[in-house]
């Protein structure tokens, strides 16, 4: 399965034993996140497993979307431009802008860095949080990630010690590495703000937080003025 990866696959960022196309039978896959289409999925096979492909999916999926198709036609078109590749390298560029600026500011991050798309941050370890309350403070303070647990997570699956943090979107916005960091310091400086609301047992809790007065605001704005540099629709009012 490259779900996750495969615009790194299209855009050739991944090469070699990294994609597993050349060496697998069947590849799942996602036409959304890093290959930047609708949400969907595709099957990849080898002809020897081509029809049992094409007699299995029928009897698990719904009704086809004409848009939904007509969208991952334009993203799988998109996908074989030159262009193309230009914005999988961003994607990995940036990501590794984002874990290097957040590096910088003391920040703990799972592997150290990334190779990819995705920066994994322990919360725990770098700001005393768990995902759930990062994850919120973000949020309160426009920045949305998501909370993701972390090896041997002592917070376990639903609370965790981390938060994904992913490159696309922005990359598809036109955001470049000197933007990244910008990201990378919005970040750091809201979830040092955060503290845990401590239990009526005197420990912290793992759910709800505190936010020191303005910064979340304040975060807000400057989010909002990065992405406004960046419009979703350049000449085009909203």
């Amino acid at each position: 399965d490259m779900a996750h990866f495969a615009g790194l696959v299209a855009g050739k960022v991944f090469t070699g034993d990294e994609n597993p196309v050349p060496f697998a039978q069947i590849v799942t896959t996602t036409t959304h996140k890093s290959l930047r289409g609708p949400r969907g999925g595709m099957v990849l096979a080898t002809k020897e497993f081509a029809d049992d492909v094409d007699r299995g999916c029928p009897m698990v999926l719904g009704g086809p979307l004409g848009n939904m198709m007509a969208g991952k036609a334009v993203a799988l078109a998109e996908a074989r431009q030159p262009s193309f590749q230009d914005y999988a390298q961003q994607i990995a560029d940036n990501a590794k802008a984002l874990a290097e600026g957040l590096l910088k500011r003391g920040a703990t991050l799972v592997t150290g860095g990334t190779d990819n798309h995705i920066v994994l941050l322990d919360v725990a370890s770098s700001f005393g949080l768990t995902g759930r309350q990062a994850e919120g403070a973000l949020i309160d303070s426009g920045v949305v990630t998501n909370r993701n647990s972390i090896p041997r997570d002592p917070n376990g699956a639903w609370y965790t010690s981390g938060i994904r943090l992913g490159t696309p979107a922005l990359t598809s916005r036109g955001f470049t590495t000197s933007d990244m960091d910008v990201v990378a310091g919005l970040i750091a400086d809201a979830l040092a703000a955060t503290k845990p609301v401590m239990t009526s047992a005197g420990a912290p809790g793992k759910a709800k937080y505190t936010i020191a007065d303005g910064v979340a605001e304040r975060t807000q704005a400057a989010a909002d003025e990065l992405l406004g540099n960046h419009p979703l629709y350049p000449g085009l009012e909203l």
